[in-house]
């Protein structure tokens, strides 16, 4: 993304015989403004839809500032600070936290890649939203459940990361501190991808593991949850790309059960202690004119000794698919429209919302087990 540019050209300051040279540099201030007014059947305990204003269907609103000074010899240091906000009411995406995406300063090399130091996206992160992800992460619930149990872990604080390309292959690792006095490991999550390119075909595999702690949710403190995955992409022709992958994930933390609840879900009696996610996925890119761009994606998701609403632990499917449609006026602003749908059964049965009992009041049942979605939206880069 361009924005503006505010740049100190090499100069001196001379004092008597003296003199020194300042070191180049550069600030940039970026962002994206989105927003789309969205339809969704059963979306609210009892069948009940919904249409109203909401982010769009992958990225999120949100402002930075990043820069980098040339310390010469081909090293540089850099800076990044974004934050996220919601363009419908103005307010921070999460309360608190100014710069909630990332925030880090580091030293790049030329020769010897990039370590960073601060709050920063988990190389997954970095892999999925930025290449193997059709949806790149995406924002809806049908287009993203599959990270909503370890979407609070894709974003670390306190963590040291360092990423090189050689060869066609890139290495993207991060270890984050858990910051736990007299518990080294508490909190802490480390993770590692290898993303490999040949001409038009990308291969990326990675594994990320998180220690949570009680006080974060978790049934046992220091409960783990691991996560590995393998994602592959071909670009066919300049206008055509193929995407698929696999993603495992265990959590024995007992988050995942109500995080992929969407709102309005029946309350679950209680969480698993070792669930297991297994999830493939499909999707494809298509410039089909300059301006016109679809997006095709579908997800497929099996989980094992996940919570049912009886207390009991079960397996389960959720499936969903998507067709995204983006037409660009120029670089910076573009009009897309989205349709999207998904369906779930077994333990996904209570991630929709439930119905509500007429005796308590209280949203205790399941309800319809699927949801259609539709939107419209703009997005404006500066």
């Amino acid at each position: 993304m361009k924005g503006i540019l505010i740049s100190s050209a090499a100069g001196a300051l001379f004092a008597g015989a003296a003199s020194s040279t300042f070191a180049q540099s550069s600030v940039t201030l970026y962002g994206l403004v989105d927003t789309a007014i969205r339809y969704q059947t059963n979306a609210a305990p009892d069948g009940k839809d919904l249409i109203g204003m909401t982010v769009g269907p992958e990225t999120n609103s949100r402002w930075g500032l990043k820069g980098s000074e040339d310390l010469g010899g081909g090293l540089s240091a850099v800076f990044h600070l974004e934050n996220q906000f919601t363009a419908f009411d103005g307010k921070l995406s999460s309360p608190n936290e100014l710069f909630g995406r990332q925030a880090y300063v580091g030293l790049s090399s030329n020769k010897f890649g990039t370590l960073t130091f601060g709050r920063q996206y988990a190389p997954l992160y970095d892999t999925m939203g930025d290449v193997f992800d059709p949806l790149t992460v995406g924002d809806y619930w049908q287009d993203s459940w599959v990270w909503n149990g370890i979407g609070p872990y894709l974003e670390v604080n306190n963590s040291v990361k360092y990423t090189i390309t050689f060869n066609g292959l890139t290495i993207d690792a991060l270890y984050g501190f858990g910051n736990q006095a007299g518990a080294m490991g508490l909190g802490s999550t480390y993770g590692v991808e290898l993303t490999y390119v040949l001409g038009p075909a990308s291969l990326d595999a990675g594994f990320q593991q998180t220690s949570v702690s009680t006080a974060d949710g978790s049934l046992v403190n220091g409960a783990k949850i691991n996560m590995v995955h393998v994602s592959g992409a071909y670009q066919i022709t300049p206008a055509i790309r193929l995407l698929a992958g696999w993603l495992h994930a265990q959590d024995q933390t007992g988050t995942t059960d109500v995080d992929m609840q969407q709102a309005g879900a029946p309350t679950l009696p209680g969480s698993s202690p070792n669930r297991i996610d297994d999830t493939l996925y499909i999707g494809a890119n298509w410039q089909a004119t300059r301006p016109l761009l679809f997006t095709f994606a579908g997800y497929y998701g099996h989980t094992r000794n996940a919570e049912m609403l009886d207390g009991t632990l079960g397996n389960g499917i959720n499936y969903s698919a998507t067709v995204l449609a983006e037409y660009s006026f120029t670089k910076r602003t573009e009009v897309y429209c989205t349709v999207d749908f998904a369906r779930g059964n077994g333990a996904f049965a209570a991630d929709y919302p439930g119905t509500t009992n007429p005796a308590t009041g209280a949203v205790d049942n399941i309800g319809r087990t699927n949801n259609v979605g539709a939107a419209i939206g703009l997005r404006k880069t500066f």
